[in-house]
């Protein structure tokens, strides 16, 4: 049986330098360097950097994988959607409206973006118990009501046994509904996205300080995406700048010389291994955060991390939790280890466990850490293993760039409401 891995403390001697000038990612990076170069003297190195990503169009940012022609039809069932992400290892995909007319804006043609975190929310809420108002019965769903009332308490996350997503993707409204009919999970409708004039400098804003997990560039011209920008995306192109000295100025800080983490343990969500892994999804959705430790109660120390990426192996792989009682969060992380081991599949970051680094860190280690293990955040911890903050990719680049006074304008009227606290 797969066991939980203990805290990986990545070491700095263990973390490489970046060769290949010739990628696109270091291309970008030269790019910044001769921009950097023309700035005038007297101008800090924050606002050196502000000026030149503030220059650079996002159309230069590489095509990602997630944009290579991934879109989902609005008349897919949800178990295809599902088969699409799994098969394309993507978290998410914009949804093309198959009765949007040829000449449709992007704005028309796109319905908005569909996300694993997404459809599993919905499915749950759709097994809810319904209100004494509502005709709605869970047996229309061609799921069972005592089935229903065992493993839902109410809306919240109560303990499942270890056939319920068997049981939930043999249903009929998993392999009926279509992609279009659960559009109010979404996050907006359609989406934000950039359009190719936009600068680096409005994404990275949006990334950090707005809090959005990946930004889609759209062709006006085209009325379609031509390239989705994410977080690793971002990770990646900061690797890639490894050497030059721009970043290399910067890069050479400590976490603790900047202020990091920002986030102390005492604000860091976490969740304890005994409890349901729904809850940990769920709060990650709640909360609108990409991960989550799993806490052991006796030592209250990390022994795992769930990321939002692994919802999807409770819709593509039911049947490894099918021995469980109950699917706890360790249940979980053991079940989909055993799993991955058995495929052959070592990339995954769930086997990596609790990837962490110190205080004494520099922020260029941090990045060739979040970029060699595919993660976007890092846990901090002290010399005997304790959980001392959080760092994530927006904290590191809202220590690269800053937003200038009245930067956004009217950016944000008209395309979506604000959020709560102004956070997109």
């Amino acid at each position: 049986m797969a066991t939980v891995p203990e805290i990986k403390i990545v070491r700095s001697e263990s973390v490489g330098h970046r060769s290949d000038v010739s990628s696109p990612e270091a291309k970008l990076g030269m790019r910044v360097k001769d921009l950097w170069d023309e700035q005038k003297p007297q101008l800090s190195p924050n606002e050196k950097l502000n000026a030149c990503f503030e220059s650079i169009p996002v159309s230069a940012f590489p095509l990602s994988s997630e944009s290579q022609d991934i879109e989902i039809r609005s008349d897919t069932s949800l178990a295809e959607a599902v088969q699409t992400l799994s098969k394309l290892k993507v978290l998410s995909a914009p949804v093309v409206d198959v009765d949007a007319p040829e000449d449709a804006t992007w704005i028309d043609r796109y319905i908005g973006i569909v996300e694993f975190p997404g459809i599993v929310v919905w499915l749950l809420h759709q097994l809810e118990p319904p209100s004494p108002r509502s005709p709605a019965t869970a047996a229309s769903n061609g799921i069972s009501h005592d089935f229903n009332a065992d493993i839902l308490d109410n809306g919240n996350s109560a303990v499942t046994s270890g056939n319920f997503f068997e049981v939930l993707t043999s249903s009929e409204i998993y392999k009926n509904t279509k992609v279009r009919d659960i559009s109010g999970t979404f996050r907006w409708a359609p989406f934000l996205a950039l359009q190719k004039e936009n600068s680096f400098l409005t994404m990275l804003l949006l990334l950090s300080k707005y809090k959005m997990k990946s930004i889609p560039v759209v062709d006006l011209g085209e009325a379609k995406i031509e390239n989705i920008i994410t977080q690793s995306g971002v990770i990646h192109m900061l690797a890639e700048c490894a050497g030059l000295h721009w970043f290399e100025d910067w890069g050479v800080k400590t976490l603790s010389e900047v202020g990091l983490p920002i986030m102390s343990k005492d604000h860091i969500i976490k969740i304890y291994e005994d409890e349901p892994v729904l809850q940990a999804f769920k709060l990650m959705r709640r909360k609108r955060i990409g991960g989550i430790p799993v806490i052991e109660r006796k030592i209250e120390k990390p022994v795992g991390n769930i990321s939002l990426r692994d919802v999807h192996f409770l819709l593509t792989a039911p049947e490894i939790y099918h021995d469980y009682r109950s699917i706890t969060t360790k249940n979980f992380l053991v079940a989909v280890r055993e799993h991955l081991e058995k495929r052959g599949d070592t990339s995954a970051p769930i086997l990596s466990g609790v990837i962490a680094c110190t205080k004494n860190h520099t922020l260029k280690e941090l990045i060739l850490m979040l970029d060699a293990e595919k993660i976007h955040r890092i846990y901090v911890v002290d010399d005997s293993g304790n959980l001392e903050g959080l760092i994530t990719l927006r904290d590191i680049i809202a220590r690269l760039v800053h937003e200038p006074s009245g930067y956004f304008g009217d950016f944000f009227d008209g395309v979506m409401p604000l959020p709560e606290n102004y956070r997109v």
